[in-house]
């Protein structure tokens, strides 16, 4: 059974000016995407701005999270790492806060072959019970979780049981699914593929732009799963304006920009990312206005 269905938000980390950890804000960010129809909430992955939290930092956020959302729906913790022994301590840790499921990015810069993934991935799964996803986002991390790699994972390891596709590649998506015959669940990890991927067996999204307009999100895949395929691709359609000026700047700038526009006050991002240019700040408005969540 899928750890979640239809839309799960990469929810943003908000700081205060001075870069501490705004729970107060966190946890406003939290209950409005539950009372907006959001299936799960993904907390401290990249959209969290997990690579600049220190790791008390880290598992703070996930158990705060956790003792927010109480069950109401999943919470998925980003506990990956570059480093495995890092991983096993992020993800041990989070299992003890209660966590649904865990999400783990390929280990960035350091370029693992497919058997050093292999064996990264099974080695944190088998220090958890915890169900996992896989994340995979080569453009970020320089590395390819490889369809039959992800197959072979998910064959020989009873824990790890999804993936985030974020590889942009709709061909290798459609390879990996051939090739699994539903042995792994399929999330979007690109906002403008939904619907593409949903077609091909997906599960649903793992979402930055459900942080802005959570229940436009969640529509997508509910209607899709309803069987109104015409209604979801008009709703991934007319987002696709938006998606694009929200990856105009590297995520989650755009993202943390927007927020901020609409009024929620997240704060800055943590260094080295920096404020959005202006030019891009209008995109992003124009877009935001042109989608209706922006007066």
């Amino acid at each position: 059974m899928a750890i979640f269905e239809g839309a799960g938000v990469a929810i943003v980390t908000p700081f205060h000016q001075d870069g501490r950890v705004n729970y107060e804000k966190f946890a406003q960010l939290v209950e409005e995407q539950i009372q907006n129809g959001t299936d799960a909430i993904i907390v401290c992955g990249t959209t969290g701005e997990a690579s600049t939290l220190t790791h008390e930092e880290h598992l703070s956020v996930i158990k705060f999270c956790v003792d927010t959302v109480k069950g109401r729906i999943p919470v998925i913790a980003g506990t990956g790492s570059n480093c495995t022994e890092t991983a096993i301590y992020l993800s041990t840790e989070a299992e003890k806060y209660g966590v649904d499921g865990l999400l783990l990015v390929t280990p960035y810069y350091n370029k693992a072959t497919q058997n050093g993934l292999y064996n990264h991935f099974k080695k944190v799964a088998d220090s958890v019970k915890l169900p996992i996803i896989l994340y995979n986002v080569p453009g970020r991390t320089g590395c390819n979780i490889l369809p039959q790699t992800a197959v072979r994972l998910c064959s020989d390891v009873s824990n790890i049981v999804a993936i985030k596709e974020a590889s942009g590649n709709i061909s290798q998506v459609a390879k990996l699914a051939s090739l699994a015959q539903g042995k792994i669940d399929i999330y979007s990890g690109n906002d403008d593929q939904i619907v593409p991927i949903l077609s091909l067996g997906g599960k649903g999204v793992i979402s930055v732009l459900s942080n802005v307009a959570p229940q436009q999100t969640h529509d997508i895949c509910a209607k899709f799963f309803a069987g109104d395929v015409e209604g979801s691709c008009k709703e991934q359609l007319r987002a696709i304006e938006l998606c694009d000026a929200l990856f105009c700047e590297v995520n989650p700038i755009p993202v943390k920009a927007a927020l901020n526009l609409m009024g929620k006050e997240v704060g800055p991002m943590r260094m080295p990312l920096s404020e959005m240019e202006e030019a891009n700040v209008e995109k992003l408005r124009t877009a935001m206005k042109n989608y209706g969540i922006l007066a």
